[in-house]
């Protein structure tokens, strides 16, 4: 007789199934919010059950045009929150600018407005500069509102930029940055002296103050007195004729070059001068940006007022020079203020 056996086969109770579902899903769920938090879709401040999603605000676009649409933003920053602005639109702008430009001048009558805040020459800092990519990381920082200096306003700044001179690795990666300005939506102010001259005369007058340091043994490259204007508008510099057109040449050039490689960009071209003769010229800067318009004022005041004739050494040299060139205009049709 056989006396082997089968033993029946055991079979999982019903319930026990069910928690073994339950348990896979819970474990699906966890894992699912813990990849997703790892890429800010989650935040845990703000999480009050597991896989619950942070509310946050939803902005309407204002009402403008079609075109002007890519040229308002919602930042977002990382290092506070813009609270009750989450909302306001924000425009992203860039001073283009070459040294003795009077763009100083203009940047704080800028940030006279509530609405602004232009941060400075922020690519002075070479490590910045060094590379598109460290330019791009720069930026980002700075548009996304996460930028500290002491023209930051406050959560509700409706228009954000800095001052980039030409030659702060703007030409040389000219490509990458007209790039980023067009898919970012940053519009451009240039911001150009038309009497090249003019300008030389203040590189020089800055760099003999740099080193001498007239005011009480401290350099200022810009003041806030007539008094400090005037001891600093009576050093009159010798000008080397030989190199005067080779340098007036570089400087026109430079600024060409700027005004072709970023045409592509939504810019608006602005000359010192017309500024110093028509302040109507910064409500055409308001109106560029779409920011209300307000009065602006600077406590910048100009050193050189004086005709050139009276500012340069060897003045005689300087207008043979120039006299029948293409810059002749420089010494013949020169302003006083």
């Amino acid at each position: 007789m056989d006396t082997s056996c089968t033993k029946p086969s055991k079979k999982m109770p019903l319930s026990s199934w069910k928690l073994v579902l339950v348990l896979i899903l819970f474990f699906a769920v966890y894992m699912m919010y813990v990849a997703l938090q790892q890429y800010g879709v989650f935040s845990v401040t703000n999480l009050i059950t597991v896989g619950a999603v942070s509310k946050a605000p939803i902005c309407h676009m204002p009402a403008v045009s079609h075109s002007d649409a890519p040229f308002f933003h919602f930042p977002k920053p990382v290092t506070y929150n813009r609270k009750e602005c989450a909302c306001t639109p924000v425009r992203f702008f860039a001073i283009l600018s070459m040294q003795r430009s009077g763009s100083g001048w203009f940047e704080t009558l800028l940030n006279s407005h509530p609405n602004i805040s232009s941060n400075g020459e922020i690519f002075s800092v070479k490590p910045r500069r060094s590379n598109a990519t460290s330019i791009t990381r720069t930026l980002n920082r700075l548009y996304n509102l996460d930028w500290y200096s002491s023209a930051a306003k406050n959560e509700c700044t409706a228009s954000i930029g800095l001052k980039w001179m030409l030659n702060q690795g703007l030409l040389q990666h000219h490509v990458e940055i007209a790039d980023y300005f067009n898919q970012r939506g940053v519009s451009v102010i240039f911001l150009f002296r038309r009497n090249l001259l003019r300008r030389m005369v203040s590189i020089l007058a800055n760099a003999h103050d740099r080193a001498v340091k007239q005011l009480n043994g401290t350099h200022k490259a810009h003041v806030h007195s007539e008094a400090e204007a005037a001891v600093l508008a009576k050093f009159k510099p010798t000008i080397n004729t030989t190199l005067l057109m080779s340098e007036l040449r570089r400087a026109d050039k430079m600024g060409r070059e700027a005004l072709k490689h970023f045409e592509s960009t939504r810019h608006l071209l602005l000359y010192y001068e017309d500024l110093v003769s028509n302040h109507t010229k910064l409500m055409d800067v308001l109106d560029f940006l779409q920011l209300p318009r307000k009065k602006l004022s600077s406590r910048h005041v100009k050193i050189h007022t004086e005709p050139l004739a009276n500012q340069i050494e060897n003045w005689g040299e300087v207008y043979r020079a120039l006299n029948g060139t293409p810059f002749e205009s420089f010494v013949k049709d020169d302003y006083r203020r």
